[in-house]
């Protein structure tokens, strides 16, 4: 097993953002403020901007700056509110979470849930090991399954020298879906902690979130999930001295005392999930939409059962439904005999499948959906800010491409097949949080847009806009300098830019999963690899680098033609555009240098 992470075994994760009042006032004044120039800007785009001469450049662009800016007021609506952080009183028996239970006296039970497939057996052990030092201040029942859907001695080996349950099944129906089906079968806990197979629990993790389900509605806990073996990185002023000398190290120092430190190499892949957990989610609190994303969660047994068993009743009465329709419609009769109902309900019943989980590429959102739609029992959710455990990133782009696009193909193919926006039982604001959510995996349609807009012009003078004048600078500067100073309010805390640098680089997966959707094909994908994936991976980012190549030749042309007065380029225009493109070639190679990344000397740990 590749044991590069036991090197950073100390490593503590970040403390949770604080709140602050002011901050949140401040935010919310920005961020209202970006909305209305926004606003104001996107108007003017269309009613005084366009360039008619050129509508086939004109109104795609205008279509890509309004979908974006439609997106910005789902970000802003998402951001909206943050809570101070509290964390509740952990229960002490089982009646402190379910004060009808018959058995309320008794202590608590939890299940705690590995659910593995093809993972080295060894590193699920140390999963089981800190699971084993969970504690908790009162009696408490703990109870650590292995969910081994690859049938394997070696893993069964492991849980019989850990004294801990193995679990597995004769097929892989559902995936890891279908794994937590047939585990719920055979446990009986009153709470699942559902972990990956590199998940690694901290012994707090049961004392500081079983507090939440005091309120006898709390249907799960959302942990956040924290990668502690990020590549820290090297010094720029290191980096330059090593490749160049003692002069490229002073100058990495002099760069570095204008701008602050640089890291080369650092979290390459943008895996840091800071930014989704601790703002993104965390600001879902209050108006109860915070979904569960698998690993690091907890869950109320009976909520899953419940939502399983409404959701089911459901599916039973519109397949009766369909096929008595389909039954009056082709016999031309009115009523359907009494025995002839109750076969079709036996039918139907034998045919739909019980599933806790919805056996889905995306079953932990899926389930969220599921149990926030569920309006007589309102269920509830909570985001929790400390991180509980630690797991594994991504460690090259063939691994983070893999996670990547199963995120967007299974949101999407829940937006096109069983869009929530529509469900029955969610309040408004929830069906906006989630809007957020599947409305980020459309942005490649436009962001190609925004990658070819300057390499159109910068090639072909021909302008999308009636002019670059003073007039559209006028209005286009103070919309990105509100919005760029309410997001970095927003989002204080958390560096931004390599997020939303990796939201436009993400364009060609994206692209590739709104196609697959749309042509109705399955989302399948491999498990994604828990160990380093050696090689070169440029493959994956030939778009991106085509887009790089075209935008500083663009620039060049644009430059010379310019001088020479051969096209209509304007300098302004030529300007603003190359701008523009180089930000893009900037965004853009972040994704291109994790391509070639490989770890350093000093960031390998030892073989066994």
């Amino acid at each position: 097993m590749d044991d590069y992470f036991l090197k950073y075994e100390d490593r503590l994760p970040p403390a949770p953002l604080a709140y602050s009042a002011t901050r949140e006032l401040v935010w919310q004044f920005l961020a209202t403020l970006a909305l209305v120039v926004g606003g104001w800007y996107i108007w003017w785009r269309w009613t005084g901007s366009l360039n008619h001469d050129a509508l086939w450049f004109a109104i795609p662009l205008v279509l890509a700056e309004s979908f974006a800016y439609f997106g910005m007021i789902l970000f802003v609506f998402n951001l909206w509110k943050d809570e101070p952080i509290q964390i509740e009183t952990p229960p002490v028996t089982l009646a402190d979470t379910s004060p009808d239970h018959p058995e309320g006296d008794r202590p608590i039970a939890v299940d705690v849930m590995f659910a593995t497939y093809d993972e080295e057996p060894e590193l699920v052990r140390l999963g089981i090991i800190d699971a084993k030092k969970m504690t908790y201040p009162h009696p408490i029942d703990i109870r650590i399954h292995v969910l081994d859907d690859g049938r394997r001695d070696a893993m069964r080996a492991v849980t019989e020298e850990e004294g801990v349950n193995y679990i597995t099944r004769t097929t892989n129906e559902g995936f890891k879906a279908g794994n937590l089906r047939n585990a719920m079968e055979q446990t009986s806990g009153d709470f699942l902690v559902i972990c990956d197979a590199d998940t690694r629990p901290f012994p707090t993790f049961l004392e500081h979130t079983l507090g939440y389900f005091r309120d006898p509605k709390m249907a799960w806990v959302q942990t956040p999930q924290w990668f502690y073996d990020l590549p820290e990185g090297e010094r720029l002023n290191a980096v330059l001295e090593r490749r160049v000398g003692a002069i490229g190290g002073a100058f990495g120092r002099g760069v570095e005392r204008i701008v602050g430190p640089i890291r080369i190499g650092e979290d390459p892949f943008v895996n840091d999930p800071q930014m989704f957990y601790d703002i993104i989610q965390r600001r879902r609190n209050w108006a109860n939409a915070s979904f569960c994303c698998g690993a690091g969660s907890i869950h109320r047994r009976d909520a899953v059962m419940e939502a399983a068993l409404r959701n089911f009743g459901r599916k039973i009465e519109q397949r009766t439904f369909d096929a008595e329709e389909a039954i009056t419609v082709s016999s031309k009769e009115r009523d359907i005999s009494p025995e002839l109902m109750d076969a079709i309900r036996s039918e139907a019943v034998t045919s739909e499948i019980l599933t806790p989980y919805r056996f889905h590429v995306s079953e932990d959102i899926y389930t969220s959906i599921v149990l926030h739609s569920d309006h007589e029992r309102g269920w509830k959710s909570k985001m929790h800010p400390i991180v509980e455990s630690k797991m594994l990133s991504p460690q090259d782009l063939l691994t983070w491409t893999v996670q990547r696009y199963k995120y967007a193909g299974g949101s999407l193919d829940i937006l096109f097949r069983d869009n929530p926006l529509f469900r029955p039982g969610l309040t408004l604001a929830q069906r906006g949080m989630y809007a957020t959510t599947f409305y980020s995996y459309l942005a490649p349609i436009w962001n190609v847009v925004f990658l070819a807009a300057p390499i159109i012009y910068l090639l072909s003078g021909i302008s999308p806009v009636a002019a670059y004048s003073n007039e559209f600078f006028f209005r286009l500067i103070p919309f990105l300098v509100t919005l760029e100073l309410a997001i970095m309010v927003g989002t204080w805390g958390v560096a931004g830019y390599a997020a939303k640098a990796s939201y436009l680089s993400f364009f060609p997966l994206g692209l590739r999963a709104i196609y697959t959707v749309m042509k109705g094909e399955k989302i399948s994908f491999p498990v994604t690899p828990k160990v380093r994936q050696t090689g070169n991976f440029l493959t994956l980012v030939k778009p991106q680098i085509a887009f790089v190549i075209l935008t500083l030749l663009s620039a060049i042309w644009a430059v010379f033609a310019l001088n020479s007065g051969w096209t209509d380029h304007s300098a302004s225009g030529v300007i603003a555009n190359i701008l523009w493109g180089l930000n893009n070639c900037i965004a853009l190679g972040g994704i291109i240098a994790a391509a070639l990344w490989q770890p350093t000397e000093a960031n390998e740990g030892s073989k066994k």
